[in-house]
């Protein structure tokens, strides 16, 4: 709890949380969305495109994707931890933050795993979706969706037990 108290008495959590300034809360919570959109709006468009959507997009030119998906999730992580300063108190010791937490840690493990899946293969082959591919699709959509689920009721519940 002294870590907690700490983090929300420091300079920079003060700053974003009282500023009136456009630089502070909202450019961070406005960053985080930006990369919520890099990492979970283009992992959602290929595991759609795994699962049927878009038959025509080749799968090849979408591989150029997880690089970006990268750099969301680094901006994810970073604006993330600034707006867990702002509210450490409230926000470390609910079990809604923790189930976020862990959800996202599942989703970013799927992502080698499905581009392994699908892309690892002998140089020079059409890639193929592999079943397991499809699984790992569809569980990538289920766990991006609740941790966008999880994050927003984190700002509206105080405690789920």
């Amino acid at each position: 709890m002294d870590l907690l108290t700490a983090i929300e008495a420091s300079p920079l959590a003060t700053f974003l949380r009282e500023s009136t300034s456009v630089w502070a809360y909202p450019t961070v919570l406005m960053l985080h969305t930006v990369g919520l959109a890099l990492l979970v709006g283009l992992n959602a468009a290929f595991d759609l495109r795994l699962l049927g959507v878009g038959r025509g997009v080749p799968l090849d030119a979408l591989e150029t994707w997880f690089p970006v998906m990268w750099i969301g999730f680094w901006l994810n992580l970073v604006t993330g931890v600034l707006l867990f300063a702002t509210d450490p108190i409230r926000l470390g010791t609910t079990t809604i933050f923790f189930s976020k937490l862990a959800i996202v840690v599942a989703g970013v493990i799927l992502i080698p795993l499905l581009r392994r899946a699908v892309y690892g293969r002998v140089a020079g082959q059409a890639p193929a979706i592999p079943p397991l591919a499809k699984v790992y699709a569809l569980l990538s959509l289920v766990l991006w969706t609740a941790a966008i689920v999880t994050g927003r009721f984190m700002a509206y519940v105080s405690e789920i037990a």
